[in-house]
């Protein structure tokens, strides 16, 4: 199958690959995190960059954020995120802040583990933070209980994992984790796989009831699934244990550091199986050396490609910030948190000037509508999946709508022009409108 699809390759693929690819790429530099120097030392006023734009001051009281995720680690590591919150800060202070004020937009290490995740909530509650913005951690449980003790939303975040992040009543996932993984399955089936195995990294576990709904639906089933250790190291058993029994197919839910050690025994393997793993972490830097043996492989995610108008502003953005180039932003972390702060931004805008704080922005997040057109399908956080057709445990999710890319010559080039409804194959009951086409 993989063969075929190396020896399909043409000239003409290449050079749109190439185009997409030149739309997508800045330039970046590593910088410091945390703080924006755009605000005064008594905190009251933030001036614009004389290459902002807009020409606009924000004053008042800064509006207070946090952003947390796991950086100084030995398990997956998202640092995109933290780069990711600090350049929104400086864009958006730089274009006249939100509803006129400056936002203040702190940044904690959760460190990848349940006391790091903790402190960092702890840390957002005394500060004041009106919400915690574009998250992640595979730790989220021991945050849960400390924002809803504080009365604190955990907003707009790509990716709750957790079973606390999927059914509290302040966790507001505007991403679909993990209902990509459906998207994985159907399309696995869809490209006639036979037999399918899945691969699923320590702590994802609650993707699998959903892989298993799909492929019933789908008139299949998964052979097994193969646990691989957070911590990247030899996968060379789990490798072997994953392509037995005649697999041509993994539908693999792995961070992209674990994903780096997975690639070379799986290429000493000689398995010709493709994988189909997730945006952001099946990606080219996980890949690199071992081009042709992802060629025709595939990744389904939340968001459509860094390269499509809907993220202008976010290219330009880590290109004036210089955000660190290491990082891939064409990921679920890093574009999950810039549609975050848009998100956020728009329940604020929502409000009307009435009195902002974790309390009152809680109450608006209940009902918000989110309108980001190429970004994510329409939201409605008063129709949440519990209330629209749910299967049990999901309750959060509003959002049940995938895309996908493919590896081609060593990139992924997007092969989705619309989103794709999962909701019905995944155990729910009523289909999504996923909103028009963004190709």
């Amino acid at each position: 199958m993989k063969q075929q699809n190396r020896r399909g390759a043409t000239s003409s693929k290449w050079a749109l690959m190439l185009a997409l690819l030149a739309l997508g790429i800045c330039a970046f530099a590593l910088t410091a995190c945390g703080g924006s120097d755009d605000t005064t030392s008594d905190g009251t006023t933030a001036e614009t960059t004389e290459s902002g734009g807009g020409g606009e001051e924000a004053k008042g009281e800064p509006i207070v954020t946090w952003t947390y995720t796991d950086v100084n680690t030995e398990g997956p590591q998202y640092k995109n995120i933290e780069e990711t919150a600090r350049v929104y800060e400086e864009w958006i202070n730089s274009h006249g802040g939100i509803e006129g004020r400056p936002l203040e937009a702190n940044f904690c290490d959760a460190r990848g583990t349940p006391t790091g995740v903790s402190a960092c909530g702890r840390e957002a509650v005394a500060g004041g933070a009106v919400a915690v913005v574009g998250n992640f951690t595979f730790t989220g449980d021991a945050i849960i209980p400390i924002l809803e003790k504080g009365k604190t939303a955990q907003w707009g975040n790509c990716c709750a994992i957790a079973p606390s992040e999927l059914v509290s009543p302040v966790s507001f996932p505007m991403g679909n984790q993990p209902l990509y993984s459906v998207g994985l399955v159907k399309k696995a089936v869809e490209d006639g796989c036979k037999n399918i195995n899945g691969v699923i990294i320590e702590g994802a576990e609650a993707f699998i009831p959903l892989m298993e709904n799909a492929a019933k639906a789908e008139g299949t089933k998964i052979g097994k699934f193969v646990t691989l250790p957070a911590t990247a190291q030899d996968y060379s058993p789990q490798v072997a244990e994953a392509t037995s029994g005649d697999a041509d197919c993994l539908v693999m839910i792995v961070s992209e550091t674990p994903y780096i050690a997975w690639m070379p025994p799986f290429a000493q393997s000689g398995s010709e199986a493709r994988m189909y793993g997730p945006q952001g972490n099946f990606n080219e830097n996980a890949v690199k050396g071992f081009e042709e043996v992802v060629e025709g492989d595939v990744d389904a995610g939340m968001y459509p490609d860094i390269s499509t108008a809907a993220w202008t502003d976010y290219r330009a953005a880590l290109d004036e910030f210089e955000a660190d180039s290491a990082q891939d932003y064409n990921s679920l972390g890093g574009m999950g948190t810039w549609a975050a702060y848009e998100g956020f931004k728009q329940v604020v805008e929502s409000m009307g000037g009435e009195k902002l704080d974790n309390e009152s922005f809680l109450k608006a997040a209940e009902n918000a509508t989110i309108d980001l057109p190429g970004m994510v399908p329409p939201e409605d956080f008063a129709l949440t999946w519990d209330k629209d057709g749910g299967p049990e445990g999901y309750d959060r999710l509003v959002n049940r709508c995938v895309v996908f890319s493919e590896f081609k010559e060593g990139k992924l080039v997007p092969v989705s022009e619309e989103f794709t409804d999962v909701s019905e194959i995944a155990g729910g009951t009523k289909p999504q409108d996923c909103g028009p086409p963004f190709g």
